[in-house]
């Protein structure tokens, strides 16, 4: 099928960060974090390093043709996780933002009106919804971290968490046009997943999924009937290739097709047969972020797709 690149933005926001640590507001829940050993949690040596993955993984991403919107954090407030801007905020065809609720407080402070107003002045937006007040009831929906959203099919996928409210997900769904597709997950050490892009990445000819996941074995599979449905391959993820990263995903379109951003340590996970079917319609682009990837999160947090009409 020809989703005419719905999937696969040309332009991204990233926002490069300058005092990168593990945020402790998050350990209780993110299994994927991991604390550094040796030194300080809020060292500069981390941050630097982190600095120096960012810059070569938005070099590439230029390199490969796919328009590169960056922002500067330079820590005046306290933001560890600046460097995973998609959770805050996504943007979507027909000109409109959503601006997202936060679960930990500190991470709130992310919310930039530089980043808006630059969407705004060089993109056609003719709507910013912001459901961020909904904080103040204890209401978390944690953009395209909580959801992964299928544009053509219009349904978005949530592993359910208090990261993502089922009220804040239904109003989402009923204003932007999707359709919740809500399932319980149940990860190797019996927490749930704390984000369902770990867990999933949705591109236009394939999707890359942990169906074991899924601890209800009737909502298991009529995940995987409207994964198959949409006509993709459905490339099945191990917990091992999770826990390297190999859902956190995403395609783009550069200057020669499609390409598929993924860490280095994710890309070194896959299967041949996977990297076959990936190999198909789009290029593997593997970024080197060991030292982001301990925040708990990968390349597809570090990228906010526009799915925008430029001016």
């Amino acid at each position: 099928m020809n989703y005419r690149n719905v999937q696969a933005p040309t332009a991204v926001v990233m926002v490069r960060p300058h005092r990168f640590r593990v945020n402790p507001q998050t350990l209780t829940d993110n299994a994927f974090q991991a604390l550094p050993t040796g030194e300080p949690a809020a060292s500069d040596a981390i941050a630097a390093a982190a600095r120096a993955e960012f810059d070569a993984a938005a070099e590439q991403l230029c390199a490969a043709g796919v328009t590169v919107h960056v922002f500067d954090d330079f820590g005046q407030l306290d933001t560890p996780d600046s460097v995973f801007p998609n959770n805050w905020f996504s943007t979507h065809h027909g000109g409109r933002i959503a601006i997202y609720p936060m679960y930990a407080p500190n991470r709130r402070r992310e919310r930039r009106s530089d980043v808006i107003e630059l969407l705004k002045s060089t993109y056609r937006v003719q709507e910013v919804i912001d459901y961020s007040g909904l904080e103040y009831d204890n209401l978390f929906l944690e953009g395209t971290g909580a959801m992964v959203l299928d544009h053509a099919e219009r349904l978005a996928y949530v592993a359910n968490s208090h990261r993502a409210d089922p009220v804040i997900l239904e109003r989402f769904c009923t204003a932007f046009g999707y359709e919740p597709m809500a399932f319980p997950t149940m990860g190797p050490d019996g927490r749930p997943v704390y984000h369902t892009n770990v867990m999933m990445g949705i591109a236009s000819e394939y999707v890359l999924v942990c169906l074991d996941a899924i601890s209800d074995p009737q909502r298991r599979n009529e995940v995987a009937a409207r994964l198959a449905g949409s006509g993709r391959a459905v490339l099945q993820l191990s917990f091992e290739q999770v826990a390297d990263f190999a859902g956190n995903t995403i395609e783009l379109t550069g200057s020669g097709g499609r390409v598929l951003a993924l860490s280095s340590r994710a890309a070194a996970s896959l299967t041949d047969a996977q990297r076959a079917t990936i190999e198909e319609s789009a290029t593997l682009l593997p970024l080197p972020i060991p030292t982001i990837e301990r925040a708990g999160g990968s390349v597809r947090c570090m990228i906010a797709g526009v799915h925008l009409t430029p001016r």
